[in-house]
């Protein structure tokens, strides 16, 4: 006898990194020297204020608590002034700002606050996979938009609008863009809170990579009219080297706001009292910080380069964010590109084939690799390619 599972799995497979990364590891175990480079998962250090708040944290009287599902008002308040000083952006602590266990989860609590079964959801392509699987795992219907090298990776809303949007709930965008690093700017921001306006659509941006080699970090919500539309969704992860803390964000008005503390109420018991003592600690470093963290990936970026060109790849000089995107020569597919890298110089990259169709013909690289690393990996190309 089996027990069946949902039908809501049949919509989703297992996350390629999830599959891919138990083959990695055994191939590591049976003694390969594999080089990660697929990854973005930071491999420096939180800053070590945020990591003496934690301990102190940890031995204060209520620590163990059950914590407030809105979080901390002291981690409310960090929030909305790390929101005013680095996006000029205006944020009620109280009631338009939502502490959330990692950015991704808040991917979960959105779709379930807004969508029912059958609405659809524009999702890039390339994208992050999870807006793809989560929207299937509720039940909606995702429809992809084309994002294309050509049109510098923005959306063509042109060709959007000639489309049936009429069951269309949810638009997910993501600048600095990952994979492809397209930074985004004002006018775009600008077309997107207009468009969703027009065919009232909830316009949800991601927006993890701001601070990650970019000069001029943008939130959507600085846009007049934004609050009316759009939701924001940041994180801690990638900014602060605090990927396994688990702190992210989403702020928006307080009606939305209101909508997806709902779900996530119902979700957990609050995060851990220490966690939110070391964010607050985070969001409180000063701007040497970022010009730390960046030097270090700008050395790192100039080495991937290297090792691309190697592989005789082109990619863009001016994107932004963790990850170097590169096109590979024409008509070279990129999973087989990628295993045969893997098998015989043991250097694991991602395929671009993973991020959706339109990015086929592309690789990404990880900056979360040791410059010691990077150059081991050039040294296996230059010996074997």
């Amino acid at each position: 006898m089996s027990i069946q599972t949902a039908k809501r799995l049949e919509t989703v497979e297992e996350y390629y990194f999830s599959k891919k990364l138990r083959e990695v590891r055994e191939l590591a175990a049976s003694g390969k020297p594999i080089l990660n480079m697929a990854i973005g998962s930071p491999d420096l250090d939180p800053p070590k204020e945020v990591v003496q708040a934690i301990k102190e944290a940890v031995v204060t009287d209520g620590a163990h608590k059950y914590q407030s599902y809105q979080g901390l008002p002291e981690l409310r308040h960090a929030i909305s002034d790390f929101y005013n000083d680095k996006f000029k952006v205006s944020l009620n602590p109280d009631n338009e700002i939502l502490p959330l266990m990692g950015s991704k989860e808040g991917i979960m609590h959105i779709s379930l606050a807004y969508l029912n079964p059958g609405d659809e959801v524009l999702v890039p392509n390339p994208g992050y996979p999870t807006y793809t699987s989560v929207t299937n795992l509720v039940g909606a219907k995702p429809i992809f938009y084309d994002l294309i090298e050509e049109n510098g990776w923005e959306p063509d809303f042109h060709s959007l609008s000639k489309m049936d949007l009429s069951k269309v709930k949810i638009m997910w965008v993501n600048y600095p863009n990952m994979p492809t690093g397209a930074s985004g700017n004002v006018e775009m921001f600008k077309k997107m809170i207009d468009f969703a306006k027009k065919h009232s659509i909830l316009l949800v941006k991601d927006n993890p990579y701001s601070f990650i080699l970019n000069a001029s970090p943008l939130s959507i919500l600085s846009i007049d009219g934004a609050k009316e539309v759009a939701l924001e969704l940041n994180s801690l992860s990638k900014t602060f080297n605090m990927a396994g803390w688990r702190v992210g964000m989403v702020s928006g008005s307080a009606d939305k706001i209101e909508a997806i503390l709902k779900v996530k109420s119902n979700m957990d018991s609050g995060m851990f009292q220490g966690i939110q003592k070391g964010a607050i600690a985070a969001l409180k470093m000063s701007n040497g910080w970022f010009e730390k963290i960046n030097t270090i990936y700008k050395e790192r970026r100039e080495l991937i380069w290297e090792l691309t060109n190697l592989l005789e790849c082109t990619y863009d000089k001016t994107a932004k964010g963790m990850f170097v995107w590169a096109k590979l020569p024409e008509g070279v597919n990129a999973v087989d590109f990628i295993d045969n890298i893997l098998y015989q110089n043991d250097i694991f990259i991602a395929p671009g084939d993973i991020f959706g169709s339109n990015g086929k013909g592309y690789i990404r690289f990880s900056l979360c690799v040791s410059k010691e690393n990077i150059k081991e990996a050039i040294n296996r190309l230059k010996v074997k390619v």
